[in-house]
């Protein structure tokens, strides 16, 4: 049977295809006897000038004869020759030339010789490709994978044979499936067949790779394929190169799982449901199963002994395995941990242990019930990790995890990994625990500590309610605030203190304080919340330090919601600290909860705060609430956000309709609820500065500027009729301008804003703040800044993304009766 003729294509980049190439022969002698048009025109001679000559004549410069002869004896000697050899051209010029020569022998002729040669950098570049290839194929530390069309092996590199355990020419002809398992290799071969098709590259495809000689071990590869084609487009198949990058995938897969645990662990001040949490973050990427048991104290929000360990509770379980109940204690099952056992050790050493392989046997865990625990070997159970509870010295439980399904067993990484988790965990319930402590009478001190009235402010109207969950006592630790900033902004507050009594009332207390300072300050929302974190830090390392008592407060917590209104621009800017959402009712009616960042509780410590930004259009309600409004033992969170955004969403009437509205449906069954906590409820509806109370003016930084903003002033003063302020506006005025041209950069923001106070503001872009000093007698300058204080009612700076702002207020005392 006739063999078909294969046709290949020559690549444009081969310097020695037939068309590209100078192609010449040389008898014995060394005269030239052949001579092709290509060697004409990269040299320069016709046919009829180079038969029949010897080359050394017309091709060999005399300089370059002792190189070129040094190249013929090896050519000679090894019957042929490859390298860069220098030749003359027709006009005169050198001409490098990569060069191939070979004998030809034909019988009982002379031998003759056959050369090939082509531009000396085209070779040169051909062979430093070849070099590359040569070491993706033996060197190359990433697996290579040449494919047919039918997608069976060609060709394989070095690292593949080592991954495969075969010589690299046994792989051919092989395919994917004769090395992985059926649902990688499907994985792979679809992969493959789209590149195929479509002749889209895929790069870095990361999927699963397990062998077939060790299926149990996880592996996961980065996998990048393009198709091969020849030069005239016909497709010859698909190149795979794979990498192993399971210690990357696992370290990433660990990462993900640590975020995963700071946004839901702890969403909540509720001792079962951050057990629930923690169990539920940890099942199925870290283990199979996980228990959470708590000392019992604990349970009840009380502080444990640590000097007996106590009988433990089960809080919480999570488990993919079948028949769970049948080898786990259901929830609110009293456990009793026998001496030496790894649970028993866990707590009384207070570090984490790890049994990679169990095994039966008398001893060790399966004591604490020789039962359940023969089931659960039965069920394939084979790897058990147990982690301490801990939360700032006080042991408060213990989490479980056992691994069956994952035939890899634990190790020193998952062990890390579960430590965070129980960490993190560990003081959100000893944050939760702190929150059932201590409701007891305190009614006077919560009285002076929340606001009695809020102040009627230009930017919102404010409607509230603070009902605590102790009716009798009146004692929580949940407050709300309306803060009037500079630039008629006004700041909404509303935070929620961990537990009840007069110990979060005090803490609440000192926190309202606290607050109203940094909003003094002009901070942002996410950077007062981060004081205020680093405040309750503070606060509990000194009731640690002042602790006389196993009953005394050790940790404190609490979450915030703070957000600062402009009523001039309609800007709305929030952060939160492990608080719910705030809802938002449009002036057309429409009603949604802020999607914010939900940031950490206070107290955690470490992790960031993120402010959140919008427009609020006038009319717009914007509503902040404590839990206690939404949560409940006979309330889903869920319904209950529902409820809130219809009593939102009723028809048009006043605040405080609103928020009996909101208490109609959310409170109508707080006096049957044993879990009732502290509620506070603030309303605001926003309003929008009128545009002819506000004029701005963008100043250049120019040495005239001073005087353009005196003249602009005084017109616009003119303007609003406040003529008899002109003279002390424009001084003030003048020296803020002033000092901004000297100490700014960029250009300068003028803004004047009449309301019950006629405020100055002069922005620029530097960060540089002021500083109010005394001049001296003798000094020439220094007494701007001090003649303002003077002038003005209040003044201060505040910081923005570009720079700062230089603020005045003055009462208008001198503004006409309209």
């Amino acid at each position: 049977m006739d063999t078909p003729v294969t046709t290949f294509s020559e690549g444009p980049e081969d310097p020695f295809a037939v068309r590209r190439a100078a192609l010449m022969v040389l008898d014995d002698r060394g005269r030239v006897v052949g001579w092709s048009e290509r060697a004409e025109a990269l040299l320069g001679h016709p046919p009829e000038e180079a038969l029949g000559r010897p080359a050394v004549d017309f091709l060999v410069d005399p300089r370059d004869q002792d190189v070129v002869m040094d190249a013929v004896a090896a050519c000679v000697r090894d019957r042929g020759w490859f390298g860069v050899v220098p030749v003359r051209h027709r006009e005169g010029h050198r001409v490098e030339l990569g060069c191939r020569a070979r004998m030809i022998v034909k019988g009982d002729s002379p031998r003759e010789w056959f050369l090939v040669g082509a531009p000396a950098e085209e070779v040169i570049e051909w062979e430093t490709d070849r070099s590359v290839l040569d070491g993706l194929f033996r060197r190359s530390p990433i697996g290579l994978v040449v494919h047919a069309r039918d997608l069976t092996i060609l060709r394989v590199n070095r690292a593949i044979a080592r991954f495969s355990q075969l010589p690299v020419d046994q792989h051919r002809g092989l395919t994917t499936s004769d090395f992985l398992i059926q649902q990688d290799t499907d994985t792979v071969e679809r992969q493959l067949r789209e590149v195929l098709k479509t002749g889209r590259s895929s790069v870095f495809a990361e999927q699963p790779c397990r062998t077939r000689q060790d299926p149990s071990r996880e592996m996961f590869v980065s996998v990048s394929a393009f198709r091969m084609e020849d030069p005239a487009g016909r497709i010859l198949g698909v190149t795979q190169t794979v990498e192993d990058v399971t210690e990357a995938h696992q370290a990433r897969r660990r990462l993900a799982l640590l975020n995963e645990a700071s946004a839901r662990i702890g969403t909540t001040l509720g001792v079962a449901k951050t057990a629930r949490e923690l169990a539920e973050v940890a099942v199925p990427d870290l283990a199979d199963c996980v228990s959470v048991d708590l000392l019992e104290p604990v349970t009840r929000g009380e502080e444990p002994t640590q000097r007996t360990f106590g009988p433990l509770r089960r809080t919480a379980v999570r488990s993919i395995l079948p028949n769970t109940e049948e080898v786990m204690y259901p929830v609110g099952h009293t456990i009793q941990v026998p001496p030496g056992t790894l649970q028993a050790r866990c707590l009384a050493e207070r570090r984490p242990l790890v049994e990679a392989q169990l095994k039966g046997g008398p001893a060790g865990w399966l004591s604490m019930d020789p039962e359940r625990a023969e089931r659960a070997l039965g069920l394939g159970v084979h790897s058990l990790m147990v982690v301490p509870l801990v939360a700032r010295g006080l042991v408060l439980g213990l989490l479980s995890l056992w691994r069956s399904q994952r035939v890899e067993p634990f190790e020193e990484d998952d062990l890390t990994l579960a430590e965070e988790f129980a960490s993190r965990a560990a003081v959100c319930i000893d944050n939760a625990r702190r929150f059932t402590q201590e409701h007891e009478t305190a009614l006077t001190l919560q009285h002076s500590l929340l606001p009695h009235d809020v102040p009627r402010h230009p930017a919102v109207e404010v409607a509230h309610r603070y009902l605590p969950a102790d009716t009798a006592t009146g004692v929580g630790g949940d407050w709300f605030d309306v803060i009037p900033l500079s630039g008629v902004r006004i700041a909404l507050v509303v935070g929620d203190v961990v537990g009840r009594g007069i110990h979060a009332a005090a803490t609440m207390g000192r926190l309202r304080t606290a607050v109203h300072t940094l909003a003094n300050l002009d901070l942002t929302p996410d950077e007062v919340l981060s004081h205020l974190d680093d405040l309750v830090d503070r606060l509990a390392a000194e009731q640690e330090q002042e602790a006389t008592d196993e009953r005394s407060p050790q940790i404190i917590g609490a979450t915030c919601l703070y957000a600062v209104y402009d009523p001039v621009s309609r800007h709305c800017a929030l952060a939160r600290a492990g608080h719910p959402p705030p809802a938002v009712v449009t002036p057309a009616g429409d009603v949604h909860l802020l999607e914010l960042p939900p940031g950490p509780p206070l107290g955690l410590g470490g992790l960031p705060f993120e402010t959140a930004e919008l427009e609020l259009p006038e009319g717009s309600l914007l509503t902040l609430y404590t839990d206690g409004l939404i949560q409940g033992l006979k309330r889903d969170v869920d319904e209950s956000l529902a409820d809130l955004c219809g009593a939102l969403t009723s028809p048009a009437r006043s605040l405080e309709e609103t928020c009996e509205a909101v208490e109609a449906a959310l409170l109508h069954d707080r006096s049957t609820d044993d879990v009732a906590d502290d509620v506070a409820l603030l309303i605001a509806r926003t309003r929008v500065l009128a545009a002819e109370k506000v004029a701005t003016w963008e100043l250049p930084l120019e040495a005239t500027t001073p005087a353009q903003a005196r003249t602009l002033t005084e017109s616009q003063l003119t303007e609003w009729e406040l003529e008899e302020m002109a003279f002390t506006t424009e001084l003030i005025v003048s020296e803020l301008v002033t000092n901004a041209y000297r100490y700014g950069d960029g250009p300068i923001t003028l803004r004047l804003i009449r309301d019950r106070q006629l405020i100055c503001e002069v922005s620029d872009t530097s960060s540089t703040a002021p500083h109010l000093r005394r001049a001296r007698t003798t000094e020439e300058g220094g007494r701007g800044l001090f003649l303002v204080a003077q002038l003005t009612e209040r003044w201060g700076t505040r910081y923005t993304r570009d720079g700062k702002t230089i603020w005045t207020e003055q009462p208008l005392s001198s503004m006409p009766a309209s």
